[in-house]
């Protein structure tokens, strides 16, 4: 059922590209589209950052609790890298995870797609669905299942720190996943996008 669900979200992420590409005659073509930002309306974004935050599980998921430990949860510190496809004010991507993990967690990794609106002059919102490896330590087993999130990317302008630095460079991503509904995953952090 999670599959055919994330088919559904993937094909309408994507019936906004099939409103953009209308064919013109030489003519009559519009003058180049730009996002709110003023960066190219169309194109591909790569980017890399890092985080910082948190994973709580909740005692009934694949984890179980431990009679000595409790839940598993803990600290966590994630490499993330990705692109965007920008789809005028809309974009699509991908992004893969490398997290270091601490107290019950040893490591995560994993990818997902993303979805979304750009908003203001560097700002996306956006929804996103993948698969995600933990591995655990202190008698926690290693698990992998379907993770999804929600967050938001705010670029200097957007907060009132304009001219700090280009449209498309750094942003401040706050974002909260869940692993298989069980979990909570807030993070924070900086991405730096070209």
């Amino acid at each position: 059922m999670k599959k055919h669900l994330i088919i559904a979200a993937l094909l309408a992420a994507g019936a906004p590209a099939t409103a953009f590409a209308q064919d013109y005659p030489d003519d009559n073509a519009p003058a180049e589209a730009t996002a709110p930002d003023g960066t190219p309306a169309y194109g591909i974004e790569p980017y890399v950052g890092v985080l910082g935050g948190y994973h709580s599980f909740d005692r009934d998921s694949e984890f179980g609790a431990l009679p000595s430990r409790g839940k598993m949860n803990g600290a966590l510190v994630s490499g993330v890298a990705g692109v965007n496809i920008p789809l005028g004010a809309a974009f699509v991507g991908v992004e893969g995870n490398a997290t270091k993990g601490f107290d019950d967690i040893e490591w995560e990794y994993g990818v997902k797609g993303r979805v979304g609106a750009r908003a203001g002059d560097s700002g996306l919102i956006y929804a996103s669905a993948g698969y995600q490896w933990v591995n655990g330590k202190r008698g926690f087993s290693d698990q992998k299942d379907w993770i999804y999130g929600l967050g938001v990317e705010v670029g200097p302008k957007d907060i009132g720190l304009g001219g700090v630095t280009s449209n498309s460079g750094v942003r401040l991503r706050l974002q909260v996943d869940t692993y298989d509904f069980d979990s909570l995953r807030p993070m924070a952090g900086v991405i730096v996008h070209f």
